[in-house]
């Protein structure tokens, strides 16, 4: 396999990744959302190390810039989904965070 062919797997294996993590926000599952986070790390430091030459043809070229639109496109709809989860998590943490600090300023011997 050359070094194209390689690239567009892995470009590839990214896409099929935020594909997984976009039906794991569609689910709320954010557990699982957040191991595919991983996975879809490794791939992109895979990548980096891989896409290190210009695209020699239109056909490389044009497949690659599909699969990175699709790739923004489903991070795109991915935040859809976690914006509205990591802001109520931000709201209760604030709310933890104000509710420890209220009990540490009038109850200091529990702490």
């Amino acid at each position: 396999m050359n070094e194209q062919e390689q690239v567009l797997e892995i470009y590839g294996s990214i896409s099929n990744k935020t594909s997984e993590m976009l039906d794991s926000a569609k689910q709320g599952d954010w557990d699982r959302l957040i191991a595919l986070e991983h996975e879809y790390s490794a791939l992109i430091e895979r990548l980096q190390s891989t896409d290190t030459s210009p695209p020699a043809n239109a056909v490389f070229r044009d497949r690659k810039v599909t699969l990175i639109r699709k790739v923004l496109a489903d991070d795109a709809e991915i935040r859809r989904y976690t914006e509205p989860w990591m802001n109520q998590l931000g709201l209760y943490l604030g709310s933890a965070r104000q509710h420890h600090q209220l009990q540490r300023a009038y109850r200091p011997d529990q702490f």
